[in-house]
């Protein structure tokens, strides 16, 4: 491939779309993001941030999201129509910070309130969304791709065309998006007819319903609501989601009387319970599928564009969000020449297996959360420390070099999404924080005001080399 000096194009803003874009941003790659929305979107939808990403927007220059996400609350178990708990537990267990792991719980934060902290970040960096924007058509070459977009411009709905000539274009617009479809990937997997959800955002008023926990009523293997809390929304706040498996839920957000009153049916206060506003409703039905590779020629799909699952163990938006982080800074290595176009098949080859081996596990817990039997609801709904995405390495990298390793490099026992252990270090795993190793190096590195953490000093526009010496 030779080089190209226009902008890179990124479709879709959400959580890969601008992740990608802000990492681009930082590298002074110039970059372009279009969203065919005409308005960002709304919804907590994807709320379960994960360390490995908190770690991701540590590298970007974004602490804000994991400053204002919040901790994960315990579960309460009700019987339909009643406010009585009859199980209390936690979902995961707690982990205190270490030096290695400064980052070490899941915390929560509604996608809307991510996004926005990103494309503040981005706009710093004079990089907007470009709302109201699809792509239609693209093709490639060895020098370029040539993007066919339409816009949509005005209140009248006007839509005008433009040809955009890009460098390198990344696919973050969905399982719908067209990229997917026209680069002939295959995208193979299941679905589940009959685990169809309905989630929404509502402001209600409930006399006695404790906004300290996670209210889940009703049983999994029947009808079930659940309400979480979030101050995002306001201090009467929750977001809901539904599942039954005794009457058909389609059709539900179009009839928002039919909504509320199921809702007040299973919390069960009478009078006492008012929903204020429903503020958003979507429908959602589980598909695990992911492609056979994560790009062609100078095109990249990421997040959803290349793999879907279930929402079990929180894993969608983190692995979207590593997708994106992945594969910009190598392109932005490329695009100024400083490494060969080679270095863009470790995409596919970093991310293939580990995202194999996530959709092979959140599976799992979707057939032990929907498929069990039993009140008994914390085995259910528990999840491994794995699910912090810590273990996740890239063992088996063509660029990864281990010398006090026999081949082959990665034992097909450890896996791609294995679980962490502190100690225990090889080529291609996550590198740890390591505040006690770093006071001397960094007191001459520009910029590192004498910092003493590792995360300072990694970065998205830089690769470090560490020396071990006397």
């Amino acid at each position: 491939m030779t080089a190209c000096t226009a902008p890179v194009l990124v479709v879709g803003a959400g959580p890969s779309g601008i992740t990608a874009a802000l990492t681009l941003a930082r590298n002074n790659v110039p970059v372009r993001i279009i969203e065919k929305d005409t308005q960002h979107r709304r919804g907590q939808r994807g709320a379960g941030i994960q360390p490995r990403t908190f770690e991701v927007f540590h590298f970007l220059r974004a602490p804000e999201i994991h400053e204002r996400a919040t901790p994960v609350l315990p579960i309460q178990r009700h019987e339909k129509g009643s406010l009585e708990p009859l199980q209390t537990f936690s979902m995961i267990d707690y982990m205190d910070p270490t030096p290695a792991i400064p980052y070490s719980n899941m915390k929560l934060m509604g996608q809307p309130t991510l996004e926005a902290i990103v494309r503040e970040h981005l706009a710093k960096l004079g990089c907007t969304v470009e709302l109201g924007t699809r792509l239609i058509s693209f093709s490639q070459d060895k020098k370029c791709v040539r993007a066919k977009v339409v816009k949509r411009r005005g209140d009248d709905g006007e839509e005008v065309e433009e040809d955009i000539e890009a460098a390198y274009l990344i696919s973050a617009d969905g399982a719908k998006g067209i990229t997917r479809k026209r680069l002939e990937l295959t995208f193979l997997g299941t679905t589940r007819e009959d685990d169809f959800l309905v989630l929404g955002d509502i402001r209600l008023e409930a006399e006695g319903l404790d906004r300290a926990y996670w209210h889940i009523f009703g049983h999994m293997s029947h009808d079930l609501i659940t309400l979480r809390p979030t101050d995002e929304l306001g201090k009467d706040g929750w977001r809901f989601v539904m599942s039954s498996r005794t009457i058909d839920l389609e059709g539900l957000i179009r009839d928002e009387e039919a909504l509320v009153n199921r809702i007040k049916d299973f919390v069960g206060l009478g009078d006492d319970f008012k929903v204020k506003e429903v503020m958003w409703t979507s429908e959602f039905r589980p598909n695990m599928r992911m492609v056979n590779k994560f790009g062609v020629g100078r095109i990249f799909v990421a997040g959803d564009a290349a793999h879907v699952h279930s929402p079990a163990g929180g894993q969608g938006l983190n692995s979207s969000v590593q997708d994106a982080f992945n594969i910009a800074w190598k392109i932005a290595l490329v695009y100024k020449g400083f490494s060969p176009a080679s270095l863009l098949d470790t995409y596919t080859a970093e991310r293939l297996p580990v995202i194999a081996e996530m959709l092979g596990y959140t599976t799992k817990m979707h057939k032990v959360m929907f498929d069990g039997s039993g009140s008994d609801l914390e085995p259910r709904l528990r999840r491994a420390n794995n699910v912090y995405m810590l273990g996740v390495n890239y063992r088996s990298s063509p660029i990864v070099i281990d010398e006090f390793a026999p081949a082959p490099v990665a034992p097909v026992a450890h896996g791609a999404y294995g679980e962490v252990q502190e100690g225990v270090l090889r080529a291609g795993d996550r590198a740890p924080d390591a505040p006690e190793l770093v006071s001397v190096v960094s007191l001459n590195r520009p910029g590192m005001d004498g910092s003493t953490r590792m995360f300072d000093i990694f970065g998205s526009t830089h690769h470090t080399v560490i020396i071990f010496a006397p």
